[in-house]
């Protein structure tokens, strides 16, 4: 019996640690991101070959602390054009780490297909000692060849561990372990074998309603950070289209701080409230008033995607109720 093919899963490299270099083996911390290109990173995991036919994209060589919305949009749709092709099962999208969980949620909301989208990285570079990134990476590859992950959405596949890009997070800035999900991964990938336990009910990719043709530019945005002793004169909100505050516990607003941030909202732009906890839920019964204020409150996403979901919300509608609503739903 002749043996099916194997897919074709194209790897989109954006640079990160996962293809940084540093001048000794040992330092894992004073490298630089980006340095190696895409056919590097093919050519030091030879084992993928028996997961699938791929082909390699140098797209970016950045340290994704860098990344701008214009370089998310951009990346968006350049994955959107490469799904597009028949002979293309899934994309693999290597990427740095601080930023990547942005990136994955984005794409998580826009992009209209099915096939599978994988993002993965690295917290050791390429050159140190135990590095990460080609496990990461052989991870990632199986996860983006296996037909179970078709539907999934947009996957985070670290330290052999999937993640929805709905739930996953940094948790951590060096150990390799950083990325955690508040409910739980939703499966492993063990010796290659690629096990699923749990899938995300929020919709996502075909089943939202944004539409990356629709989005020549985000709205601005900025993520203000609540702690004691905020002076309410150095945080007042510049013009913003999207303020998230990260505020205390169940997104609690400083009473000194409600004023400017509401002063900003009726100048147009649309207050999130967040909480800089790290997870839990932030309801809309809360000491900054939101139903007073029209504000809106996020559930549980946590600040940084919350600023992604209102970006992406304003692309649709500046109706304060139906916000809200798309907070609620995804």
């Amino acid at each position: 019996m002749t043996a099916a093919p194997l897919p074709h899963v194209v790897v989109l490299a954006m640079g990160g640690t996962i293809a940084g270099s540093a001048g000794s083996a040992t330092d894992a911390t004073g490298y630089t991101a980006g340095t190696a290109t895409v056919d590097d990173l093919l050519a030091a995991v030879p084992q993928t070959a028996g997961l699938a036919r791929l082909t390699g994209e140098q797209f970016a060589s950045m340290d994704s602390s860098d990344l701008t919305d214009e370089i998310l949009v951009a990346v968006a749709r350049r994955v959107d054009a490469i799904l597009q092709s028949p002979d293309v099962a899934a994309v693999v999208i290597t990427h740095g780490t601080d930023t990547l969980e942005e990136s994955a949620y984005f794409l998580h909301l826009v992009l209209g297909s099915t096939k599978p989208v994988v993002l993965t990285g690295a917290m050791r570079p390429a050159t140190a000692l135990s590095a990460d990134g080609p496990m990461n990476f052989f991870g990632a590859v199986a996860v983006a060849a296996s037909p179970s992950s078709v539907g999934q959405g947009v996957l985070v596949v670290l330290n052999d561990e999937i993640h929805s890009a709905r739930d996953v997070t940094k948790t951590a800035s060096m150990r390799v372990g950083a990325f955690e999900s508040p409910y739980g991964p939703l499966g492993a990938v063990v010796g290659g074998r690629v096990l699923y336990y749990r899938a995300v009910s929020r919709p996502h990719t075909v089943a939202t309603e944004f539409h990356l043709g629709a989005i020549d530019t985000l709205p601005t945005s900025a993520i203000l950070y609540a702690h004691s002793g905020l002076d309410a004169e150095t945080q007042r909100p510049a013009a913003y289209d999207v303020i998230v505050h990260a505020g205390f516990g169940n997104g609690t607003v400083s009473a000194r701080v409600i004023r400017p941030l509401d002063d900003a909202r009726r100048g147009g732009a649309l207050v999130v409230r967040a909480t800089r906890t790290g997870s839990g839920h932030v309801t809309a019964a809360g000491a900054s008033g939101d139903v007073v204020n029209g504000w809106v409150s996020v559930d549980d996403q946590n600040p940084q995607r919350a600023r992604i979901l209102a970006c992406l919300a304003l692309t649709v509608t500046r109706d304060h109720d139906e916000i809200q609503r798309i907070f609620d739903t995804y």
